[in-house]
């Protein structure tokens, strides 16, 4: 039996175009001077981002080592778990950033897409939250930062398209 959604397996077209399949050929986009500007500065943002990146890691790797593995005699404290969070949370949001810039570099989009900046700015409202000392904060604040967490979640869930 034969497919007609597979190029292979479709009958030939002997309609106006003489018969046979017609070939399509890939033309190169025309890049101007403000698209290879785009692609620098993407560039450089990807490297700059990449190496903050690397060394939020090390960062991260030896203070794991250093304060979880190295003295297993005392007792762990909670605010090294928050700065542990945080932390990983910050290289996320990094990681983000750069899938962002990779996606405009390799011109997959020519601009950042609103929906991955809220995205991003959802992951830095977690990272807060989960770095926050709610005992110092006045209620007012957590209302406030609760109320911006919430408008962001309405936000992504209207860009999802």
């Amino acid at each position: 039996m034969t497919d007609p959604n597979r190029p292979e397996q479709r009958a030939p077209d002997n309609s106006r175009t003489g018969g046979g399949f017609r070939r399509t050929t890939k033309t190169k986009p025309n890049v101007d001077i403000y698209g290879r500007f785009e692609q620098g500065v993407a560039l450089v943002l990807l490297l700059l981002v990449s190496s903050v990146i690397v060394v939020v890691l090390a960062h991260l790797v030896l203070t794991v080592k250093r304060e979880l593995f190295l003295p297993l005699d005392t007792p762990l404290e909670p605010d090294l778990f928050t700065d542990i969070f945080g932390v990983t949370l910050t290289a996320l949001i990094g990681l983000e950033l750069n899938h962002t810039v990779l996606s405009v570099l390799q011109r997959k989009e020519s601009v950042v897409q609103s929906r991955t900046v809220v995205l991003i700015a959802i992951i830095a409202m977690a990272r807060k939250f989960v770095i926050i000392d709610v005992t110092t904060l006045e209620p007012l604040v957590i209302i406030a930062l609760a109320l911006t967490i919430l408008v962001l979640g309405c936000v992504y869930w209207l860009l999802r398209g």
